[in-house]
């Protein structure tokens, strides 16, 4: 991702920012979409992981949907191109507003999360004189093994409908004229890379599309969500998650029946490599206990550690081997000591082990502990790499701080 070029042009850029590697984008989509496409899966992508332009424009050119989970992500997956005819709904709290935006929208599918919604869906789609396709979003309680912030299928948590609540869905459904049942919708959970947590999936929307179509209901969908995690900490040598052997899992043990069109939502593993937070360090507080470098980035660019103690690999681009000898050719105090190899080894390659830090007034502001890196020095480079998905849609302005910017690759 950052060859002695790139690192040169960060050089002259104001921190902290974005970075977008676009081809690293292009060959995640292009994965998904061949591995998808063996199957003849629809896949929508996840807009609450990332909706920064470019990259949006970049995945609706490989004809994916879009997954929203607002009225504005709908708007704007509109906006960028995505057609109507694949724009899924999904929410656990649908506003009024945002609800008549959808239906004004024509939209492909509400993912409907209680009752309740069924009643206000039909209702509000009855004033318009339209009909709302709508998929039933039901907690299968099937556990992702994954962060518990980050869980959403198991019966604590707000999401979806619980199993038993399924006879009063089915009441619902009968009562409501203004809706059309199109299928049934499931999402799990987040960061998930144990294959077995998707075929514990597939057991349970085998036997949920089973219980509807015993009682009349035509299941149409089975959308299963996303979650498929990316390896944080192997981002260079593992960068493109394993969809081959995601689709497989569904392809070999998901009853499709005749004419069943299977979707998924997927996010974090279509985006999340794609970029990294360039910061720059502002001060090294050197101590008898800790070492902090202090970024120009903080909780405000990247909240995600900070959220639920989430791992991102921290590198020091300005103390790379290349990177380095660039800087000791043009330096004049080392010119001065006549290029002492064994004083510049030890200036330069000494490991060091520091709390990377933000400048925000929060003592949670912690990118990381205890971080083995080489000695740093103010005005240093640091990339927090993996941060493609839920990182600049999460920016906040606490502090009066500005909100971060992007920079793509050339």
């Amino acid at each position: 991702m950052f060859d002695n070029n790139t690192i040169n042009r960060f050089q002259q850029l104001e921190t902290p920012f974005y970075y977008y590697d676009l081809d690293v984008l292009r060959k995640t989509l292009e994965a998904c979409s061949n591995a998808s496409a063996k199957y003849g899966f629809h896949v929508h992508y996840a807009m609450k992981a990332n909706f920064n332009p470019k990259v949006l424009d970049m995945i609706k050119s490989y004809g994916f949907g879009a997954d929203c989970v607002s009225g504005n992500e709908v708007k704007a997956a509109i906006e960028h191109g995505f057609g109507k005819e694949k724009v899924v709904f999904a929410g656990v709290g649908k506003s009024d507003k945002e609800i008549n935006l959808a239906l004004d929208a024509d939209i492909f599918c509400f993912n409907a999360e209680s009752v309740q919604e069924l009643i206000i869906i039909n209702d509000l789609a009855k004033a318009k004189s339209k009909i709302a396709k709508i998929a039933i979003r039901i907690n299968p309680n099937v556990d992702a093994h994954t962060h518990h912030f980050i869980t959403t299928g198991l019966e604590e948590n707000k999401f979806g409908i619980n199993t038993w609540q399924l006879p009063d869905v089915a009441d619902a459904l009968r009562a409501c004229p203004n809706l059309q049942f199109l299928g049934i919708h499931f999402h799990i959970g987040s960061q998930i890379t144990d294959m077995e947590v998707y075929r514990s999936l597939c057991i349970r929307v085998n036997e949920i599309q089973d219980w509807f179509t015993d009682r009349g209901f035509d299941v149409k969908l089975l959308n299963t969500g996303g979650g498929l995690g990316v390896d944080y900490h192997n981002p260079d040598t593992n960068g493109i998650s394993d969809f081959e052997s995601y689709f497989k899992v569904f392809k070999n043990f998901l009853n499709v029946k005749p004419g069943q069109e299977v979707h998924f939502e997927l996010g974090r593993a279509l985006v999340a490599q794609s970029a990294a937070l360039i910061s720059r360090v502002l001060y090294v507080k050197n101590g008898i206990k800790k070492n902090f470098l202090v970024l120009d980035a903080g909780m405000t660019e990247l909240i995600r550690p900070m959220l639920y103690q989430a791992y991102h690999q921290i590198e020091n681009l300005s103390q790379t081997s290349e990177v380095r000898d660039q800087r000791l050719e043009g330096n004049e105090k080392f010119e001065s000591l006549e290029k002492d190899q064994s004083h510049i080894s030890h200036l330069t390659s000494h490991i060091s082990h520091y709390d990377v830090v933000g400048p925000i007034c929060e003592s949670t502001d912690c990118f990381r502990k205890d971080v083995e890196m080489p000695q740093s020095y103010r005005g240093d480079l640091i990339a927090i790499r993996t941060t493609g998905a839920y990182g600049e849609v999460m920016a906040s302005q606490y502090n009066l701080r500005d909100i971060v910017g992007s920079v793509y690759s050339e």
